[in-house]
C-alpha cells in the first residue's frame, strides 16, 4: 500500500531530439536572412531566433504527468483517484481514432503530436462533466498500472 504523498510514477513529455536540432537551424536561417545587414546584425538574429524556437520547444515539453498514491496531476490539472475509472492503454489505430473522430470535446486532453500512444481514463465523479481523460505518453503500460493502483 503506497502513502497519499509517496510518487508512483512521473513522467515528462518532452520534445524529441530533433526538435532542438530544428530550433538550432531556426536561429541559423534567421542569422542567414540578417546577414546582408552585417555580422553584428546576423549574430542577434541567430542569438534570438535560436532562443524563440528554443523556447517553444521547451514549453513543448515542459507537461508532466505524476500519480501519487491518491491523485493524479496533469500539467496543472489535480485529480483524486477516487474520482477515476478503469485506465485503458491506447495504442496506433486505437489512439489515433480517440484523439479524433471518437473524442468528446468535454474531455481533458493532454496530446503531443510526437506521442502516438495514451492512456484513456473515465472519470467516474457523478459531479463533474468529464467524460474521462486522454493523456499522450510514451510508454502507456506504465501510468496505467500507477492509475490502476489507486
Amino acid at each position: 500500500m503506497t502513502s497519499p504523498s509517496q510518487l508512483v510514477y512521473d513522467e515528462r513529455l518532452t520534445a524529441p531530439n530533433t526538435w532542438w536540432v530544428i530550433a538550432d537551424l531556426f536561429g541559423v536561417s534567421m542569422a542567414l536572412i540578417f546577414f546582408p545587414y552585417g555580422p553584428v546584425a546576423a549574430l542577434i538574429a541567430l542569438t534570438l531566433g535560436a532562443c524563440l524556437a528554443g523556447m517553444y520547444v521547451s514549453a513543448q515539453g515542459s507537461t508532466r504527468i505524476r500519480v501519487t498514491g491518491d491523485t493524479l496531476f496533469v500539467a496543472d490539472a489535480r485529480i483524486p483517484l477516487t474520482a477515476l475509472g478503469r485506465p485503458e492503454v491506447l495504442e496506433g489505430e486505437e489512439a489515433r481514432a480517440w484523439r479524433t473522430y471518437k473524442t468528446d470535446l468535454r474531455a481533458y486532453m493532454v496530446m503531443r503530436s510526437f506521442l502516438p500512444s495514451a492512456v484513456r481514463v473515465e472519470v467516474i465523479d457523478p459531479d463533474d462533466p468529464t467524460p474521462y481523460l486522454y493523456l499522450a505518453t510514451r510508454s502507456p503500460e506504465r501510468p496505467a498500472e500507477a492509475l490502476g493502483k489507486g
